[in-house]
Protein backbone atom coordinates (compact mmCIF):
# COMPACT_ATOMS: atom_id res chain seq x y z
CA UNK A 1 0.00 0.00 0.00
CA UNK A 2 1.24 2.81 -0.77
CA UNK A 3 2.05 5.90 1.33
CA UNK A 4 0.98 9.63 1.52
CA UNK A 5 3.64 11.77 2.91
CA UNK A 6 2.58 14.79 2.01
CA UNK A 7 -1.09 14.38 3.31
CA UNK A 8 -0.05 12.98 6.48
CA UNK A 9 2.51 15.65 7.08
CA UNK A 10 -0.15 18.16 6.49
CA UNK A 11 -2.66 16.68 9.13
CA UNK A 12 -0.17 16.71 11.65
CA UNK A 13 1.40 19.95 10.88
CA UNK A 14 0.83 23.34 13.31
CA UNK A 15 -1.05 25.43 10.62
CA UNK A 16 -3.75 22.78 10.12
CA UNK A 17 -4.01 22.02 14.24
CA UNK A 18 -4.12 25.65 14.82
CA UNK A 19 -6.90 25.73 12.01
CA UNK A 20 -8.81 23.06 13.65
CA UNK A 21 -8.33 24.57 17.49
CA UNK A 22 -9.52 27.60 16.37
CA UNK A 23 -12.55 26.75 14.10
CA UNK A 24 -13.80 24.89 16.77
CA UNK A 25 -13.07 27.87 19.08
CA UNK A 26 -15.31 29.89 17.24
CA UNK A 27 -18.11 27.53 16.54
CA UNK A 28 -18.15 26.24 20.26
CA UNK A 29 -17.93 30.33 21.36
CA UNK A 30 -21.27 31.30 19.17
CA UNK A 31 -23.05 28.39 20.83
CA UNK A 32 -21.75 29.05 24.63
CA UNK A 33 -22.23 33.21 23.62
CA UNK A 34 -24.88 33.68 21.34
CA UNK A 35 -27.57 31.32 23.03
CA UNK A 36 -26.68 29.48 26.14
CA UNK A 37 -25.72 32.59 28.12
CA UNK A 38 -28.76 34.56 27.01
CA UNK A 39 -31.11 31.49 27.88
CA UNK A 40 -29.17 31.36 30.81
CA UNK A 41 -28.38 27.86 30.27
CA UNK A 42 -25.00 26.29 31.56
CA UNK A 43 -22.81 23.74 29.72
CA UNK A 44 -21.19 20.40 31.52
CA UNK A 45 -17.28 20.65 32.17
CA UNK A 46 -15.50 23.74 32.56
CA UNK A 47 -16.94 25.48 30.50
CA UNK A 48 -19.94 24.94 32.92
CA UNK A 49 -18.61 25.90 36.09
CA UNK A 50 -17.82 28.82 34.38
CA UNK A 51 -21.13 30.01 33.20
CA UNK A 52 -22.62 28.87 36.91
CA UNK A 53 -19.62 31.05 38.52
CA UNK A 54 -20.40 33.82 36.14
CA UNK A 55 -24.29 33.56 36.82
CA UNK A 56 -23.90 33.30 40.80
CA UNK A 57 -21.44 36.55 41.20
CA UNK A 58 -22.01 38.46 38.52
CA UNK A 59 -18.12 39.58 38.19
CA UNK A 60 -15.95 39.66 35.37
CA UNK A 61 -16.53 38.05 32.12
CA UNK A 62 -17.36 34.09 31.29
CA UNK A 63 -14.03 34.29 29.19
CA UNK A 64 -12.07 35.44 31.96
CA UNK A 65 -13.06 33.28 34.53
CA UNK A 66 -12.48 30.19 31.97
CA UNK A 67 -8.92 31.32 31.52
CA UNK A 68 -8.39 31.82 35.20
CA UNK A 69 -9.92 28.00 35.78
CA UNK A 70 -7.85 26.74 33.82
CA UNK A 71 -4.76 27.77 34.91
CA UNK A 72 -4.46 25.78 38.04
CA UNK A 73 -5.23 22.65 35.52
CA UNK A 74 -2.50 23.65 32.98
CA UNK A 75 0.33 23.71 36.20
CA UNK A 76 -0.41 20.90 36.60
CA UNK A 77 -1.12 19.44 33.12
CA UNK A 78 2.92 20.57 32.23
CA UNK A 79 4.04 17.95 34.91
CA UNK A 80 1.96 15.08 33.74
CA UNK A 81 1.16 15.66 29.63
CA UNK A 82 3.31 15.70 26.95
CA UNK A 83 4.90 19.58 25.66
CA UNK A 84 3.08 18.97 22.18
CA UNK A 85 -0.37 18.44 23.68
CA UNK A 86 0.18 20.64 26.33
CA UNK A 87 1.07 23.71 23.72
CA UNK A 88 -2.23 22.76 21.76
CA UNK A 89 -4.32 22.86 24.44
CA UNK A 90 -2.79 26.18 25.72
CA UNK A 91 -3.65 28.13 22.45
CA UNK A 92 -7.25 25.99 22.97
CA UNK A 93 -7.76 27.00 26.00
CA UNK A 94 -6.72 30.95 24.71
CA UNK A 95 -8.92 31.06 21.46
CA UNK A 96 -11.36 29.63 23.60
CA UNK A 97 -11.38 32.51 25.93
CA UNK A 98 -10.98 34.56 23.02
CA UNK A 99 -13.91 33.59 21.55
CA UNK A 100 -16.55 33.84 24.26
CA UNK A 101 -15.59 37.48 25.11
CA UNK A 102 -15.00 38.45 21.34
CA UNK A 103 -18.85 37.14 20.52
CA UNK A 104 -20.81 39.62 21.01
CA UNK A 105 -23.95 39.12 19.28
CA UNK A 106 -27.16 37.19 20.25
CA UNK A 107 -29.33 34.66 17.81
CA UNK A 108 -32.49 35.54 17.20
CA UNK A 109 -33.70 31.80 19.14
CA UNK A 110 -36.60 33.22 21.78
CA UNK A 111 -38.10 28.97 22.15
CA UNK A 112 -36.38 27.64 24.87
CA UNK A 113 -36.31 24.00 23.31
CA UNK A 114 -34.94 25.08 20.10
CA UNK A 115 -32.44 26.83 21.64
CA UNK A 116 -31.09 23.71 23.72
CA UNK A 117 -31.14 22.27 19.96
CA UNK A 118 -28.92 24.86 18.36
CA UNK A 119 -26.78 25.35 21.24
CA UNK A 120 -26.31 21.75 21.89
CA UNK A 121 -25.31 21.22 18.28
CA UNK A 122 -23.06 24.29 17.85
CA UNK A 123 -21.60 23.57 21.05
CA UNK A 124 -20.69 19.71 20.26
CA UNK A 125 -19.68 20.45 16.48
CA UNK A 126 -17.06 22.92 18.07
CA UNK A 127 -16.00 20.78 20.59
CA UNK A 128 -15.32 17.74 17.94
CA UNK A 129 -13.96 19.65 15.65
CA UNK A 130 -11.05 20.97 18.45
CA UNK A 131 -10.70 17.12 19.55
CA UNK A 132 -9.82 16.69 15.90
CA UNK A 133 -6.58 18.34 16.20
CA UNK A 134 -3.78 17.26 18.13
CA UNK A 135 -4.82 19.48 21.17
CA UNK A 136 -7.79 20.70 23.12
CA UNK A 137 -9.58 23.05 25.16
CA UNK A 138 -8.17 22.72 28.27
CA UNK A 139 -10.91 22.24 31.33
CA UNK A 140 -11.90 18.63 31.91
CA UNK A 141 -9.69 16.68 29.09
CA UNK A 142 -6.45 17.58 30.33
CA UNK A 143 -8.04 16.17 34.17
CA UNK A 144 -9.31 13.49 32.89
CA UNK A 145 -6.48 12.41 30.58
CA UNK A 146 -4.18 12.41 33.95
CA UNK A 147 -6.41 11.02 36.35
CA UNK A 148 -6.41 7.84 33.74
CA UNK A 149 -2.46 7.93 33.30
CA UNK A 150 -2.11 7.33 37.30
CA UNK A 151 -5.59 6.39 38.68
CA UNK A 152 -6.58 4.22 35.76
CA UNK A 153 -9.89 6.54 36.16
CA UNK A 154 -11.85 5.92 33.00
CA UNK A 155 -12.40 9.15 30.74
CA UNK A 156 -16.02 9.13 30.44
CA UNK A 157 -16.32 7.86 33.91
CA UNK A 158 -15.24 10.81 35.25
CA UNK A 159 -16.83 13.17 32.69
CA UNK A 160 -20.18 12.05 33.78
CA UNK A 161 -19.55 12.61 37.57
CA UNK A 162 -18.27 15.81 37.23
CA UNK A 163 -20.98 17.31 35.24
CA UNK A 164 -23.72 14.54 37.61
CA UNK A 165 -22.16 16.90 40.80
CA UNK A 166 -22.20 20.23 38.43
CA UNK A 167 -25.80 20.11 37.26
CA UNK A 168 -27.03 18.56 41.14
CA UNK A 169 -24.92 21.87 42.54
CA UNK A 170 -27.00 24.00 40.05
CA UNK A 171 -30.38 23.52 41.60
CA UNK A 172 -29.45 25.38 44.88
CA UNK A 173 -28.61 28.57 42.31
CA UNK A 174 -30.98 28.64 38.90
CA UNK A 175 -34.14 27.84 38.53
CA UNK A 176 -35.23 23.77 38.20
CA UNK A 177 -36.14 24.45 34.40
CA UNK A 178 -33.14 26.15 33.09
CA UNK A 179 -31.12 23.54 34.70
CA UNK A 180 -33.06 20.85 33.07
CA UNK A 181 -32.76 22.42 29.80
CA UNK A 182 -28.87 22.44 30.16
CA UNK A 183 -28.90 18.41 31.33
CA UNK A 184 -30.58 18.32 27.45
CA UNK A 185 -28.72 20.85 25.92
CA UNK A 186 -25.66 18.84 27.42
CA UNK A 187 -26.78 16.07 26.20
CA UNK A 188 -27.04 16.96 22.54
CA UNK A 189 -23.79 18.43 22.79
CA UNK A 190 -22.19 15.01 23.93
CA UNK A 191 -24.48 13.46 21.15
CA UNK A 192 -22.96 15.77 18.52
CA UNK A 193 -19.47 15.65 19.52
CA UNK A 194 -19.56 12.37 19.29
CA UNK A 195 -20.78 12.03 15.90
CA UNK A 196 -18.28 14.86 14.65
CA UNK A 197 -15.51 12.61 16.05
CA UNK A 198 -16.31 9.34 14.37
CA UNK A 199 -17.97 11.03 10.67
CA UNK A 200 -14.33 11.51 9.76
CA UNK A 201 -12.88 8.71 11.55
CA UNK A 202 -14.98 5.54 10.58
CA UNK A 203 -14.33 3.17 8.74
CA UNK A 204 -15.12 -0.36 7.19
CA UNK A 205 -13.62 -3.30 8.48
CA UNK A 206 -14.38 -5.71 5.52
CA UNK A 207 -13.46 -10.02 5.99
CA UNK A 208 -13.72 -11.90 2.82
CA UNK A 209 -14.12 -15.37 2.23
CA UNK A 210 -13.26 -16.89 -0.86
CA UNK A 211 -11.56 -19.78 -3.07
CA UNK A 212 -9.82 -17.00 -4.86
CA UNK A 213 -8.56 -15.33 -2.39
CA UNK A 214 -5.03 -14.28 -3.67
CA UNK A 215 -6.58 -12.50 -6.74
CA UNK A 216 -8.89 -10.88 -4.54
CA UNK A 217 -6.32 -9.62 -2.89
CA UNK A 218 -4.25 -8.54 -5.41
CA UNK A 219 -7.49 -6.44 -7.00
CA UNK A 220 -7.55 -4.54 -3.52
CA UNK A 221 -4.17 -3.72 -3.71
CA UNK A 222 -4.37 -2.27 -7.25
CA UNK A 223 -7.69 -1.01 -7.19
CA UNK A 224 -8.33 0.70 -3.93
CA UNK A 225 -4.15 1.01 -2.77
CA UNK A 226 -5.84 -0.71 0.16
CA UNK A 227 -3.59 -3.10 2.55
CA UNK A 228 -4.42 -6.97 2.91
CA UNK A 229 -4.32 -9.32 5.92
CA UNK A 230 -4.92 -13.07 5.59
CA UNK A 231 -5.89 -15.20 7.99
CA UNK A 232 -5.84 -18.96 8.70
CA UNK A 233 -9.64 -20.17 8.27
CA UNK A 234 -11.24 -23.57 8.35
CA UNK A 235 -14.92 -24.70 6.81
CA UNK A 236 -16.33 -26.24 10.36
CA UNK A 237 -19.10 -28.46 7.87
CA UNK A 238 -16.30 -29.01 5.08
CA UNK A 239 -12.99 -29.19 6.78
CA UNK A 240 -11.48 -27.68 4.27
CA UNK A 241 -8.10 -25.12 4.72
CA UNK A 242 -8.42 -21.53 3.59
CA UNK A 243 -7.14 -17.85 3.60
CA UNK A 244 -9.79 -15.47 4.80
CA UNK A 245 -8.85 -11.86 3.24
CA UNK A 246 -8.74 -8.82 6.31
CA UNK A 247 -8.70 -5.16 5.21
CA UNK A 248 -9.63 -2.15 6.52
CA UNK A 249 -10.94 0.68 4.18
CA UNK A 250 -12.43 4.02 4.06
CA UNK A 251 -16.24 4.18 3.58
CA UNK A 252 -16.59 5.93 0.29
CA UNK A 253 -14.63 2.73 -1.26
CA UNK A 254 -17.03 0.24 -0.06
CA UNK A 255 -18.78 -0.51 -2.93
CA UNK A 256 -15.40 -0.65 -5.16
CA UNK A 257 -14.41 -3.15 -3.13
CA UNK A 258 -17.96 -5.00 -3.62
CA UNK A 259 -17.58 -4.78 -7.12
CA UNK A 260 -13.69 -5.77 -7.28
CA UNK A 261 -14.48 -8.77 -4.91
CA UNK A 262 -17.77 -9.95 -6.84
CA UNK A 263 -16.14 -10.00 -10.15
CA UNK A 264 -13.84 -12.51 -9.60
CA UNK A 265 -15.93 -14.20 -6.84
CA UNK A 266 -19.55 -14.39 -7.29
CA UNK A 267 -19.96 -16.72 -4.46
CA UNK A 268 -17.69 -14.76 -2.35
CA UNK A 269 -18.80 -14.64 1.43
CA UNK A 270 -18.57 -10.84 2.45
CA UNK A 271 -18.85 -9.50 5.85
CA UNK A 272 -18.63 -5.41 6.85
CA UNK A 273 -18.16 -3.80 10.13
CA UNK A 274 -17.87 0.05 11.30
CA UNK A 275 -14.96 0.39 12.98
CA UNK A 276 -14.43 4.24 14.49
CA UNK A 277 -10.65 4.29 15.17
CA UNK A 278 -8.12 2.87 13.22
CA UNK A 279 -4.61 3.71 13.97
CA UNK A 280 -1.74 2.54 11.66
CA UNK A 281 0.05 3.66 8.31
CA UNK A 282 -2.41 5.42 6.06
CA UNK A 283 -5.45 6.11 8.65
CA UNK A 284 -4.71 8.18 11.99
CA UNK A 285 -1.86 8.50 14.09
CA UNK A 286 -2.22 8.00 18.42
CA UNK A 287 -2.42 11.33 19.82
CA UNK A 288 0.21 11.50 22.18
CA UNK A 289 -1.41 12.69 25.79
Amino acid sequence: MKERPHYNRFISSVMWNLLLISAGSAVFGIGLKSIAIPHGFITGGISGLTLLIYYVSGLLSPGLWYLLLNIPIFLIGWIHISRRFFFYSLYGMAALSAAIDLIGFPLPIHEPILAVLAGGVLMGAGSGIILHSLGSAGGLDIVGIILHQKLNVRVGTFFFTFNLVLFAFSFGFLEADLVLYSLFMSFISSQTMDYVLTIFNQRKMVIVISDLNDKIAGEIHSRLNRGVTFLNGSGAYTGKIKKVILTVIHNYQLKRLEEAVLSIDPEAFIITENTFNVLGRGFSKRKEY
